[in-house]
């Protein structure tokens, strides 16, 4: 098999998903979730990703899909499409399993999963987190990563849209 094979085959279709999570568990496995729309990922994703991964011996990541993220950020979202963001998560060697959902929160794929450790990066409280009460109920951790300043995708495109308009501004006859 070549190496995107091997990535690809990391993405795994929710229906699929139950058969992995009941391998995982016969084999004791301490599976960890968290989730995003990693539209432009970044150092900040990168942290939240491994602290995750280091909490236990399998991470599955969470995906908005493409609607899933215009329906929360606006019609300009995403900058990737889900393929391609799916594809840069499942080349990270930390990365176990990478599940796209069409729903705002995960939480279907919380209830189906019920992780052993539910981790957030950001400015969450734990109580907040959409599956706490679901975690929390079945004896799992949910975790909180500080938010690392300076870091975030709308800061990223706010950056990229100022650079581009300095350089039309230069181009533009005197």
């Amino acid at each position: 098999m070549i190496t995107i094979d091997i990535i690809a085959h990391k993405i795994i279709p929710a229906d699929k998903l139950r058969n992995l999570i009941s391998l995982w568990r016969f084999k004791d496995e301490k599976i960890v979730f968290t989730n995003g729309c990693f539209d432009i990922i970044h150092q900040g994703h990168l942290q939240t990703l491994a602290y995750a991964a280091d909490q236990g011996t399998k991470l599955i990541v969470g995906l908005n899909t493409d609607a899933s993220i215009r329906h929360l950020k606006g019609d300009e979202r995403p900058i990737q499409d889900q393929h391609s963001r799916a594809l840069l998560l499942a080349s990270l060697s930390y990365v176990d399993a990478v599940v796209l959902f069409d729903e705002e929160t995960p939480l279907h794929l919380i209830e189906q999963i019920l992780p052993d450790v539910l981790v957030k990066g950001g400015d969450y409280r734990e109580e907040d987190i959409v599956g706490y009460d679901i975690v929390t109920q079945n004896e799992g951790a949910v975790m909180v990563v500080p938010f690392l300043e300076g870091y975030s995708t709308t800061n990223l495109i706010a950056k990229i849209k100022q650079n581009e308009s300095t350089t039309d501004d230069e181009q533009q006859p005197s």
